[in-house]
């Protein structure tokens, strides 16, 4: 089949066809993990494969960084994806340093 031929075909014959492909792959990809694994198990390394036991390295506690002013309760570390409480104050102006938990200590840094 070539790009003429998908092209050709109307929505609900791509679907059907996407439902088709997706059944055949889904079905080969079994059979292809069966086999892979019964060479495995032939082999003696049935265990080794399939054992997910890898523990994460330790992470030391983040303390939080940023207060929502409108609720105290609401805070974040800086660390991974912007709080929703976040984003709407940065889009408005404000900077990020206004959110800062030790609001005092960061004045008494810029002024001296």
């Amino acid at each position: 089949m070539n790009a003429e031929h998908f092209n050709s075909l109307s929505l609900d014959e791509l679907w059907t066809l996407h439902q088709q492909v997706t059944a055949s792959l889904t079905q080969k990809m079994l059979l292809q993990k069966a086999r892979l694994e019964e060479r495995l198990h032939k082999i003696g390394l049935t265990d080794e494969a399939t054992r997910f036991d890898r523990k994460r390295r330790p992470y030391p506690p983040v303390r939080p960084k940023y207060r929502n002013p409108k609720n105290p309760a609401e805070t974040w570390s800086g660390r991974g994806r912007l709080p929703r409480w976040l984003r709407p104050q940065l889009r408005g102006g404000r900077k990020l340093d206004d959110f800062l938990i030790d609001q005092a200590s960061v004045q008494k840094r810029q002024t001296n």
